[in-house]
């Protein structure tokens, strides 16, 4: 063999060698895939992602035994933007309470998957409360005085309370302040952010009355628990659901479907489930998506026809 023919192999076989990596480069990019959860949050994204983290990576290293698979958190700020995410294939599943799901699995972008026992309750209502000092005895002694709930994000600190209330008949208002005047035909309601912040208006007879959640009353300081009166229930609903977006494959939804269902019987699972809101297991959905809709969901489709919710609806969207 001539020198100009050892160098022409050598270039071949460099060239070869450069061939492969690249191959074996593209086969490795296509072997990790991603598996991405979104949140919806108004806020700073960093502590929810780091909150989700140990969920999502759980579930992505669970996904396959061949494929690398990387979770990945995605945080919105509204309903609307993660009815954004699902539809450009951004996310693939989420989790919320259900008035947010229903903002945003109504309009086809996800369908429900499974509910989640956060807080070790499969399901949960809102309390209508009232300081024991208080002469309001009854949901018609609010009117003409003011409710705090929490913000119109929440399913137990807004809409189901609010709910209640318009199907009783009573019209409500928006308070601008504390100080404004509240008209007699109305209950006048302002956000207080927090269901503790609820809670100390309340007490402190700011508001006549406030509203949060079973797991909320639950919680409450044993100091302050004795100065509460209980006003109303309202119906129970699914206490937190997953959904996964339209579109996404059967066999990545099924996957998922299985890792979440069995993560309550691996030690492991446990303990990340209850580091993310002392969650307890995932479930199937009793009768499923179609049960649901039709008992739980019942309860919050007839709002749209009633006074003022269209409003609260666009600007949960935004």
């Amino acid at each position: 063999m001539t020198r100009f023919s050892r160098r022409i192999t050598v270039l071949l076989l460099v060239a070869a060698l450069f061939e492969t990596m690249d191959c074996a480069a593209q086969t490795e990019s296509k072997a990790t895939k991603t598996l991405i959860l979104g949140v919806v949050f108004q806020g700073a994204p960093q502590p929810v992602e780091n909150h989700f983290r140990p969920l999502v990576e759980y579930v992505a290293h669970k996904f396959s035994r061949t494929d690398e698979t990387k979770g990945v958190i995605v945080v919105a700020p509204s309903a609307g933007q993660m009815i954004k995410l699902l539809e450009e294939k951004r996310v693939d599943f989420y989790m919320e309470s259900p008035y947010p799901t229903y903002l945003i699995n109504r309009l086809g972008s996800a369908r429900l998957l499974l509910r989640a026992w956060k807080g070790g309750m499969p399901e949960y209502r809102s309390l209508i409360f009232t300081s024991k000092q208080s002469d309001v005895t009854d949901p018609k002694a609010l009117l003409g005085k003011i409710i705090a709930f929490e913000d119109p994000g929440s399913t137990s600190g807004y809409f189901l309370p609010k709910l209640f209330l318009l199907k009783k008949g009573f019209s409500m208002s928006k308070q601008a302040s504390l100080e404004s005047k509240v008209s007699a035909r109305d209950i006048a309601c302002i956000f207080a952010n927090t269901s503790n912040e609820v809670v100390n208006l309340v007490l402190r007879q700011k508001v006549s009355a406030g509203a949060f959640s079973t797991d909320d009353y639950a919680g409450l300081e044993t100091t302050n628990k004795p100065l509460i009166a209980i006003l109303a229930e309202t119906e129970s609903v699914p206490r937190y659901l997953v959904s996964v977006r339209k579109g996404l494959p059967e066999p990545v939804t099924k996957r998922l479907t299985s890792i979440l269902l069995a993560m309550n019987q691996d030690p492991e699972g446990q303990q990340i489930l209850r580091q993310t809101d002392n969650t307890t297991k995932y479930d199937s959905l009793s009768g499923g998506e179609e049960m649901v809709r039709q008992s739980s969901w019942n309860c919050i489709a007839p709002v749209r026809k009633l006074r003022h919710q269209e409003c609260t609806d666009r600007a949960m969207l935004q």
